[in-house]
């Protein structure tokens, strides 16, 4: 057996354990598609990478390393944690970008440009293809999802490589309380994502000023780096939850690609502004944090912070 160095990254929090963590075999060369799968059933982790030099045409167009995403489930072309969290591995293992300040990874759906922004590395979502949801389809997912159709704001099929059958629900409180079938949405073959806009209430000053206190005393002993604040600091715009039985994750606890997806048609129906923050992952006992931004040019950013909670050796051959 070959020893790899390897890390595994909590992702979408300032805090560790409280994101998604991803598993990072730093070096991949040599192994085998059926070695790399093995692995990935092994960690038991949404998704599992694999690191390589990139190819010769990518590194001509700027791109800094390769990745290959794995799920228990099969091999995805792109996803968001594992996308951040590769890259923070990256870093810390030596990586040095061809421009500072910007890498540029490879992977299934081509390049994608990860940026460090206001302390935080993001990513620019790739372009998200939409589509409307099948009308024979839509009854059996409602059905699934253990919800009323009039719970049903808007749903889209959205595609960034991974495709996600995506709704906005009527609340936040229905998609916290969400208990799905999970074999009905194993047998569709689809994977789930579901959203509700936080209704933001009016608050005096002074109690945001004690729960911010107290929510920053809670975390300070478990806090890893001084981001840790930004977790009391500000309420999420936008809850979100992922389901994917599909590919062998009943659910996900924070989901860049579909944040990345979500932002997109959200912005672009004018349903959420160019800037909020998402909160995915309370119902497993996470607190994840995925910050979204849209420039200028319209391109949608999404950010989040990681944090390394294991390194070592992993034995693989």
């Amino acid at each position: 057996m070959t020893s790899r160095p390897f890390k595994q990254v909590d992702v979408f929090t300032p805090v560790a354990y409280l994101g998604n963590p991803v598993a990072v075999v730093l070096d991949g060369t040599g192994l085998s598609d059926a070695h790399m799968q093995s692995f990935a059933r092994w960690t038991q982790l949404s998704e599992t990478t694999f690191l390589f030099p990139p190819t010769p045409e990518a590194k001509a167009q700027g791109a800094d390393y390769k990745v290959r995403i794995f799920t228990p489930g099969g091999e995805l072309p792109f996803a968001g944690h594992p996308t951040l969290g590769s890259a923070r591995a990256w870093l810390e293992a030596g990586g040095q970008p061809q421009d500072q300040g910007v890498i540029v990874q490879e992977c299934g759906v081509g390049l994608v440009r990860i940026e460090s922004q206001q302390g935080r590395w993001a990513f620019a979502a790739p372009p998200s293809q939409q589509r409307a949801i099948p009308e024979d389809k839509l009854s059996a997912l409602v059905q699934a999802l253990g919800i009323a159709a009039h719970q049903v704001i808007a749903c889209q099929i959205l595609n960034n490589g991974p495709e996600w059958w995506s709704f906005l629900l009527d609340s936040t409180e229905t998609v916290r309380k969400l208990s799905p079938d999970h074999l009905a949405l194993k047998q569709l073959g689809i994977k789930v994502g579901v959203a509700a806009i936080t209704q933001h209430e009016e608050v005096p000053s002074s109690l945001l000023i004690s729960r911010s206190n107290r929510e920053s005393r809670a975390f300070a002993g478990r806090a890893s780096n001084a981001n840790s604040s930004v977790m009391a600091d500000k309420e999420p715009d936008l809850e979100v939850r992922a389901f994917a039985a599909a590919i062998g994750i009943t659910e996900d606890p924070v989901t860049g690609s579909l944040n990345a997806s979500l932002a997109q048609w959200l912005i672009g129906s004018g349903k959420m502004p160019a800037h909020y923050l998402a909160s995915q992952g309370q119902a497993l006992g996470r607190q994840g944090r995925v910050h979204i931004q849209q420039d200028s040019q319209g391109q949608v950013w999404v950010g989040g912070d990681t944090v390394v909670c294991i390194e070592g050796q992993v034995a693989l051959d």
